[in-house]
């Protein structure tokens, strides 16, 4: 028994709960926590609460309810709707993890006495870094890039060497965690239950109808609302009389235009950043980046400013689709470097 006090952010799901159940064997003591975060999907906090309770009971652990919804809103909620009503891509996983998870409920946990936070993220730390989990296919890394990197001390990720589907198997073994077992992943946005456009038309008219211009600025065509796109994306739009595939390559949100290109002119080989969260400190180096989650990792050159405010990587290859407000995250081989939020790119 090591007697360290761990708390754990419980959300319901299978990950967190055989995140719990994992550390209680390594002997850790397990405190559990589930954070409110937005009344967006009707019985979504019932349910969740209905199956952290079943765990809580089995391992004989309490854990606390934490109201977060105002803080979430402004912080996460808020940012995403105004992302794209500016006409940007934001990525609101990445500031939920910095300002909500390993901010207000790590500070929770701290307050409460706690040695450790853990999460069922698929990712890993050794304190000064984040890494890649073992299973590559639900790697999370990416979305940790923004945390601040004075809690990555206090920090454990069990599910770091674990797959996926051997998770699921420890939760089908026991009784009391095979319905947690069973469930489907999580949606990936927490309060998106459909498609993003449906949280947009609560607060906004998406349904705006505008032209689609090329790249001389010449009216090719129509869109249905400037909202409904992010760069790259090829469908959804009326050109006329084109017989090849058109992607989106900018989106005007004060004149409710896009821009499509061929594919080939989508190449990007330079982008600035800002919102800089570094865990080294070289201001010029070589390294990989992900310009968007599911992106592969491209080799490139950083520049980091003497102020600090912002970076240029260029690309050693060019890169299709890169969206401004998506995070660039830095990688040297497994470990995360840092990362910073897209401002702007070009050829």
């Amino acid at each position: 028994m090591n007697n360290k006090k761990i708390m754990v952010g419980l959300s319901g799901g299978v990950d967190s709960s055989v995140t719990a159940y994992l550390l209680q064997k390594e002997g850790y003591e397990v405190q559990g926590v589930y954070m409110k975060l937005h009344n967006v999907i009707e019985g979504y906090h019932e349910k969740n609460l209905e199956a952290i309770d079943k765990v809580a009971k089995f391992l004989n652990i309490k854990y606390d309810i934490i109201d977060l919804t105002q803080k979430f809103k402004k912080e996460v909620y808020d940012y995403f709707v105004n992302g794209y009503i500016d006409g940007i891509t934001p990525n609101p996983c990445v500031i939920c993890n910095r300002d909500i998870k390993f901010g207000a409920m790590f500070d929770f946990a701290m307050e409460k006495g706690c040695d450790y936070l853990a999460t069922g993220h698929y990712a890993n730390t050794d304190g000064k870094f984040i890494y890649a989990a073992s299973d590559k296919t639900k790697d999370q890394s990416y979305f940790l890039g923004q945390i601040n990197k004075k809690v990555l001390p206090s920090l454990i990720f069990p599910m770091s060497k674990y797959t996926k589907e051997e998770i699921r198997k420890i939760a089908l073994d026991i009784p009391q965690f095979k319905a947690i077992g069973e469930k489907k992943d999580s949606q990936e946005i927490c309060f998106v239950e459909g498609v993003y456009t449906d949280i947009l038309k609560l607060h906004t008219n998406i349904e705006q109808k505008g032209d689609v211009k090329d790249e001389e600025g010449n009216v090719v065509g129509h869109h249905k609302g400037y909202m409904h796109y992010t760069i790259g994306k090829r469908r959804g739009f009326y050109v006329h009389g084109a017989h090849d595939p058109h992607f989106v390559k900018s989106i005007d949100a004060k004149s409710n235009t896009i821009t499509v290109c061929k594919k080939e002119n989508l190449a990007i080989n330079k982008v600035e950043i800002n919102n800089l969260n570094m865990f080294i400190d070289s201001k010029e180096f070589e390294c990989r980046v992900k310009l968007r989650f599911r992106s592969y990792p491209a080799l490139c050159k950083v520049v980091i400013s003497e102020d600090e405010k912002i970076a240029t990587i260029d690309l050693y290859e060019p890169v299709l689709g890169v969206a401004n407000g998506q995070i660039a995250v830095f990688y040297d081989e497994d470990k995360v470097l840092g990362s910073g939020e897209i401002i702007s790119s070009a050829k």
